[in-house]
């Protein structure tokens, strides 16, 4: 679909500047920018790349003013970041939907299947398993016996919900994800290791979204509870009866063993690893790689292994950077105070 820079600016009830009968199609980054798309500018450390981009719109913050000519329109927003998200969602909305269930799709009898849903090529959907309406289920996906799946939820290809896991509305697991494997429970026994079974589930409150191959075990008993809000990246292990706050969000590669609680509104940086039974305070911002083994009061800043306050990691840094000429200067020192002890005797 095309859009004139103006109809753009009406739907982000934005100003343009320029002329606002020019037209896109498409989407492109800044430096990488062609005729006849809309792309946007909201990090200043960009800013060099808008005096040569060929995009033809470019979103830009309210009080942004160039240091020179720009030849593409602009549109000023309150914020460039969000009106992009805002076109970019309008975009997906727009493509064509798929409905109705493939042939070779096996939807058990017992199951039910909401109003003006999807279900892929091979999709598998269990005995007693409900989905809400409008839900999209992709080619092989699996949804166990007894599994929930709210109204609006997408599953991708390949992603496995194991049987009686919750998911919320409007929720989406991507490609591959596993929802509700067994946690990771054994008893060692006479030299081996006896397998605990796990009887909870996993339940997804509303607009949770789960990266491709990304796995969250099910609770030795009770859930394991991933609250409304909360993104996953690709490749996350979250254990067994761990419970993840609301509107927390973490990278690729964050590792949270069991039993863990972890706060509302916290950020965790990729490869990231939680020990169990802690509990990391709301507000929380965990930096990569960084390796937490205590309890976090709420609000605290993290970075290292173990993990240490931001500030105090910055200044440990500095002195790692050194550490080769400290360790000159005292392996000096320390032979100057031994021929001092010498001369003494």
């Amino acid at each position: 679909m095309e859009f004139t820079a103006q109809q753009i600016a009406d739907f982000l009830k934005g100003d343009v500047a320029g002329d606002p009968a020019t037209k896109v199609n498409d989407f492109s980054r800044i430096e990488e920018g062609l005729p006849g798309t809309v792309t946007f500018l909201a990090n200043p450390k960009y800013e060099h790349f808008i005096y040569k981009t060929k995009a033809s719109i470019v979103l830009v913050n309210r009080d942004f003013s160039p240091a020179s000519a720009i030849e593409p329109t602009l549109i000023k927003v309150p914020d460039a970041y969000a009106a992009l998200a805002a076109l970019l969602n309008l975009a997906e909305q727009a493509k064509p939907r798929k409905n109705g269930a493939d042939p070779s799709a096996f939807i058990a009898g017992t199951a039910s299947v909401g109003e003006n849903c999807y279900v892929g090529t091979f999709a598998y959907i269990g005995e007693k398993a409900v989905t809400g309406k409008n839900c999209m289920i992709y080619p092989h996906a699996y949804i166990g016996d007894h599994v929930r799946l709210g109204d609006n939820t997408i599953v991708y290809p390949h992603a496995t919900i194991y049987e009686g896991c919750v998911v919320g509305d409007n929720c989406i697991i991507h490609a591959g994800a596993v929802i509700g494997a067994d946690g990771f429970g054994f008893a060692p026994e006479n030299g081996e290791y006896k397998k605990i079974a796990q009887l909870g589930n996993v339940v997804l409150e509303n607009n949770v979204e789960v990266g491709a191959n990304t796995t969250i075990d099910r609770a030795v008993m009770g859930s394991t509870t991933i609250r409304e809000g909360v993104k996953l990246d690709n490749l996350i292990q979250i254990a067994h009866n761990v419970e993840v706050g609301k509107n927390t969000a973490m990278a690729s590669q964050v590792g949270i063993a069991g039993s863990t609680k972890i706060g509302a509104n916290c950020m965790i940086g990729g490869q990231a690893g939680i020990s169990g039974h802690l509990s990391i305070g709301d507000n929380t911002q965990v930096g990569p790689q960084c390796g937490i083994i205590s309890n976090i009061e709420a609000n605290s800043r993290l970075m290292g292994t173990p993990s240490i306050p931001v500030r105090k990691f910055m200044r440990a840094s500095i002195i790692l950077e050194k550490l080769p000429e400290i360790y000159q200067i005292i392996n000096q020192l320390q032979k100057e105070v031994e021929e001092l002890k010498k001369n003494k005797q």
